[in-house]
């Protein structure tokens, strides 16, 4: 394995090593930084100072030069757009071949110039990284700020690639119409147009059906390069699933090799059913343990039962998705299918042993570790954003689904032994749903391949493509192992021990791998799970005991929670997030969280609908905005040797959350001894401590990295 540093060197291209980022000086720089500052001799103003310098330097020398590089492009294609109009009279079929080549040169340069910014932006993100890890300050966020935003802004050049777009277009469009295209008169323009409009791209590449290799790979590098922040980054980083960062295109062509829709439909399809499955049962949990002879507040371990079960499910799952995905799929869909109809049988067999039982076969069956884990490797980097985001949509419907079914089945009616009500109608439809869901899945499923083989190469050499793929033969890292190298370097270590860069192999190594705010996340994200959890969980028996609300109207309202969360993702990931820092959004949502339990409590007043309504309200939709924006910095914190294997960072997430699901489920159930009537403010107390500690975390530990 090698640094990044080293990696930069060896993918330069010769002649232009002059003006990309100097990364290997400003390396030293940063550790003679934190050396002067150290022993005395400098003060951080000035190291704050000299550094903003520096890279004011670098990114001019850098953007100086991709204004020239942009210049002789456009000189070039301004000529050939000449000797194209004058073939438009007198049409010269060698003369097309030669014109096609010419753009098709203009082309590879071009690429040249994109893997050249690429880089550059790679090194910048990565040197303000090491800056903020080794300083404790987060001078990233003030220098982008102030430079990004500003009208002579140089740094625009690198991150939104101002002008390359103009150049993209002309290629495509005149290679477009240099083709055969048997009497067409359509233009690209006439043709319809992916969405590549983030990072300042807005060209028609994919909207034809253009099989030019030099297109499609300038169309590769132009969905890398316009990674950036929108709402379908927001959702996926909702789904805490980890992108890679610079894949080769030989990664990319084996991504789509193993990428197959229908599989990825259906994994969606399990997340979705496996929210339903999760949230019909809570509008009825509590008259259903009451029919069994049960107190009412049984309904937290009914309900907390299938989380119990995923806390174990989550780990053999992930590790199981190491070897197959069909597989833990089918077993999860027999499972499930178990589950629920022994959830329907407790009420004819008057056990409530059966119930729980059947309950903690479902939370058995969850499979969302691997639904995240093929969105993570086996769907094409282009695409995965979008997947992910869908990960999100999918959960988020489910959510709302669920209580909404319930509260449609309002029957009751008997075929022979067996009783169809209210209490068992969930588990009976959901059972369907998994039975119909496994014979999909046996039918369209197609395992990817595990091993992936080398791509074959003829004799022959493709000219187009061997300037292509000159400066990409070297081993190069993955983004995770370019981090890793990174934080062992910032520790004070030059060569890190090849032990060092592999995946964590149990919860304890992973656990040791969390940072102070990697752990204090994890505190915010264990709040508003539980919060969440508390106020779903015992909504059925508070609004029963306070406002003699029926079943159907205990779902109405659950599911309208349920649908607040794509549209709130939506505002946040497309204007909240671009008006206001990640912890800044993140700390106003943990005091809304606050103030939504805070109104929840009853205290001397009668408690009112209004008061539960809008109390309930603030924190489900402010414990949603928190998750989202929490997941968001998770994923680019936390370390990149938790990006992989099986325990990774998107189960470790997982857990604390199905951890908080448990605990809120428990303390409803106990609770539930001191009285219905004590009930609510005797769960809301925990959530109020335990909101007010991660607010009281989130201040400390964000004080001393700001």
């Amino acid at each position: 394995m090698v640094a990044f540093g080293k990696k930069l060197k060896e993918r330069q291209i010769e002649e232009w090593q002059g003006y990309y980022i100097n990364y290997k000086l400003m390396k030293k720089k940063v550790k003679q930084y934190a050396h002067q500052i150290e022993v005395g001799t400098q003060d951080r103003r000035h190291v704050l100072k000299d550094f903003s310098r520096m890279l004011d330097n670098q990114i001019e020398k850098i953007v100086l030069f991709l204004l020239e590089q942009q210049g002789i492009l456009g000189s070039r294609l301004a000529k050939l757009g000449e000797r194209h109009d004058a073939l438009q009279g007198q049409p010269d079929i060698s003369e097309i071949t030669v014109l096609r080549e010419a753009y098709r040169e203009v082309g590879r340069d071009l690429l040249k110039l994109l893997f050249f910014v690429e880089m550059n932006a790679i090194g910048l993100r990565k040197i303000l990284k090491k800056f903020d890890k080794r300083f404790g300050y987060r001078f990233t966020d003030y220098y982008v700020k102030t430079r990004a935003n500003h009208p002579y802004s140089q740094l625009q050049q690198v991150l939104k690639h101002v002008g390359l777009g103009a150049v993209v277009g002309a290629i495509s469009r005149n290679l477009h119409e240099l083709q055969d295209r048997q009497g067409s008169y359509l233009s690209i323009y006439d043709q319809p147009v992916l969405p590549l409009q983030t990072g300042g791209f807005a060209v028609a590449l994919t909207g034809l059906n253009l099989q030019d290799p030099v297109v499609d790979s300038i169309k590769a590098a132009v969905d890398r390069l316009t990674h950036s922040t929108n709402v379908l980054n927001f959702l996926a980083q909702h789904a805490l699933i980890m992108q890679e960062e610079l894949p080769t295109p030989t990664e990319e062509r084996v991504d789509d090799q193993r990428y197959h829709f229908m599989s990825l439909l259906l994994n969606l399809a399990n997340t979705f059913l496996y929210m339903v499955n999760t949230y019909i049962i809570v509008p009825t949990a509590d008259d259903y343990s009451m029919s069994l002879g049960a107190a009412a507040t049984v309904c937290g371990i009914v309900i907390g039962a299938m989380a119990v079960a995923q806390v174990f499910s989550s780990v053999y799952f992930s590790a199981w998705s190491n070897k197959s995905y069909f597989r833990p799929l089918v077993f999860s869909s027999i499972v499930l299918l178990i589950g629920n109809t022994m959830y329907a049988l407790a009420y004819d067999l008057n056990s409530i042993a059966v119930l729980l039982l059947g309950r903690l076969l479902c939370g058995f069956g969850s499979a969302r570790a691997v639904n995240r884990r093929y969105i993570s490797d086996c769907v094409p980097l282009k695409i995965r954003m979008q997947a992910s985001a869908g990960f999100v949509s999918a959960s988020a419907l489910g959510m709302a689904c669920g209580p909404a079914l319930a509260g449609v089945l309002q029957i009751n009616f008997k075929i022979y032994k067996f009783t169809f009500n209210q209490d068992t109608l969930p588990g009976w439809v959901m059972a369907v749903a998994w039975l119909i869901y496994l014979v999909w899945l046996w039918i369209s499923f197609r395992e990817p391949a595990r091993e992936i083989e080398e791509i074959p190469t003829t004799n022959e050499p493709n000219p187009e493509n061997d300037a292509l793929e000159k400066g990409l033969k070297q081993q190069l890292l993955t983004s995770s192992d370019e981090n890793q190298q990174e934080e062992d370097e910032c520790d004070g270590s030059e060569e890190a021990p090849e032990e060092s860069r592999v995946a964590a192999n149990s919860i304890g190594s992973a656990y040791r791998l969390l940072t102070p705010s990697v752990k204090v996340q994890l505190l915010i994200y264990f709040m508003l799970k539980y919060a969440m959890e508390i106020l779903l969980s015992e909504s059925s028996v508070v609004t029963t005991y306070y406002f003699k609300w029926s079943t159907s109207s205990v779902a109405i309202f659950l599911a309208c929670l349920g649908l607040t969360v794509l549209p709130v993702n939506i505002v946040v990931g497309s204007y909240i997030s671009n008006m206001f820092e990640d912890r800044q959004i993140l700390l106003a949502s943990e005091i809304m969280v606050c103030i939504g339990i805070l109104l929840s409590f009853h205290l001397i007043v009668p408690y009112t609908v209004p008061q539960y309504v809008c109390s309930g309200l603030i924190m489900f939709v402010s414990a949603e905005v928190l998750e989202g924006v929490n997941l968001s910095l998770l994923s680019r914190v936390m370390s990149s040797r938790l990006s992989r294997g099986t325990y990774n960072g998107g189960l470790l997430s997982t857990e604390a959350g199905t951890i908080a699901r448990v605990i809120a489920d428990a303390t409803i159930t106990l609770a539930g001894y001191l009285g219905e009537s004590q009930l609510l403010n005797v769960t809301l107390l925990p959530s109020l401590l335990i909101c007010i500690a991660s607010i009281v975390a989130t201040t400390f530990t964000y004080n001393s990295l700001y």
